[in-house]
This record gives structure tokens, sequence and C-alpha cells, in this order.
């Protein structure tokens, strides 16, 4: 189980003083400046990419790579996010697709690529306090780490995925009832990959047969209106 470093806790007090002495804002809002301002972080230190480019950080010895090409139909809808050591944590890398559809599906691609990252930061972070306390998590005692931990990721992914859903279907400025995107995140922790997909965007592996060929492994289902499940 892993915890944000000690400085985040600061970090967190600092954003709170900021609002004043009037305590209006949640921990919700104070959560999610914090990964706001970790996003930002990144950006700086060269940690996230978020542009068709290839890059392998100073502080990393892990190599990402982003490509999009616009199609036939007009604007390019795609947006793609890579983000290493997510949430301050060394071993953990963030990847999201995101492919717009309608006539504010690039707009509404982009906003979700923005508020993801920070959200589901955000949720896991408060998943993680929560078990820390010994509250439920929907999980039995006798399960094994790996799946209680992949359960903290999952309920943090639904979670993000439904307010983000809300943020959208309320916002004045954004028709998201004619348009909307797909979403294919893949947090890779350690030697494990948690992959949450919404839509037919679809994440594949690349492995090495015993004789050195490259073999895809399609890791997502294309979620089609007429898959019947």
């Amino acid at each position: 189980m892993m915890f944000f470093p000690s400085f985040l806790d600061g970090l967190a007090r600092t954003v709170s003083m900021k609002k004043g002495k009037n305590n209006s804002s949640t921990e919700d809002d104070i959560g999610r400046e914090v990964a706001e301002t970790l996003a930002k972080d990144a950006k700086k230190n060269d940690l996230m990419l978020s542009s068709s480019a290839t890059f392998k950080s100073n502080k990393s010895n892990n190599f990402a790579s982003i490509c999009s090409k616009r199609g036939q139909k007009g604007i390019n809808q795609d947006c793609t996010i890579v983000w290493e050591e997510f949430g301050c944590q060394e071993d953990m890398i963030f990847c999201g697709i995101f492919d717009g559809h309608g006539p504010w599906g690039h707009i509404i691609a982009k906003r979700v690529k923005q508020s993801v990252p920070p959200s589901l930061l955000c949720n896991w972070q408060k998943a993680l306090a929560l078990t820390s306390l010994g509250q439920e998590l929907n999980t039995e005692p006798n399960r094994s780490t790996r799946n209680h931990q992949f359960d903290i990721w999952k309920q943090s992914c639904l979670k993000t995925y439904a307010d983000i859903d809300e943020e959208l279907k309320h916002h004045p400025g954004i028709d998201s009832f004619h348009s909307g995107t797909t979403a294919l995140t893949i947090i890779k922790q350690g030697e494990h990959l948690v992959i949450a997909n919404v839509g037919d965007s679809r994440a594949v592996l690349a492995t090495i047969s015993d004789d050195g060929i490259l073999i895809p492994f399609q890791l997502t289902i294309d979620f089609k209106p007429n898959i019947p499940g």
C-alpha cells in the first residue's frame, strides 16, 4: 500500500490556508487543488506528455511516445496524456486516451483529459485514507492485498468517471448530450496494470514470443452499441 509523501500534507495545509479563515472550501476542493498542483509540477519537470511527441525524462528510465494523426472527417478530436511518477510515486505511470465525437467532441475530450488525472489522484488518495482508518471499501478481509489494491483503484476510477460525467452534464457552455468522448486510462503501479475503459478506444500490450516475434495482446473490449452486454 502506498501513500502520498509527507510533504503533500504540508501542501494541502498551504492550499487550505490560502482559502482564508472562512473555511468555505471542502476537503474535496483542497484535495483536487493539491492534485492539480502536482500536475503542474509534473509538466514543469518533464514528467508529463500530452501532445504528439517522444520523450525520455532525465529523472526516469521509462520511454514514452505519443502520436495522433488527423483523419478525413474534420478536426482531430484525439487527446492523450502520459504522466510519469503519477502522484509523486516513482513506480507509477498514468496513461490516458480520449477520442471525442460529435460537434463538441474535441472540447470534451480535452476537458476530460485535463480533469481525469487530478480527479483520479484525489479519489485514490481519499480511498487510501479511508482504508487506513479501517473503513470498508467493499472488500472482504480474507482477500489478497493485490485484489484489495485493485478494489481501491476500481472505486476511485468509478467515482472519477461519474463525477466528470456530472460536471459535463451540468456545464452551461458544453453540449455533452450530442457530443462526448471515449475514456481509456491505464495506471501502471509497479508490475501491475489497472485499466478503466469507456467507449471503443483500445489498449494493446506488446509481448515478445520465445522466438523474438512481437505479438500484440488486446487488453480491453471495444464497447460498441451493437454489443448486447
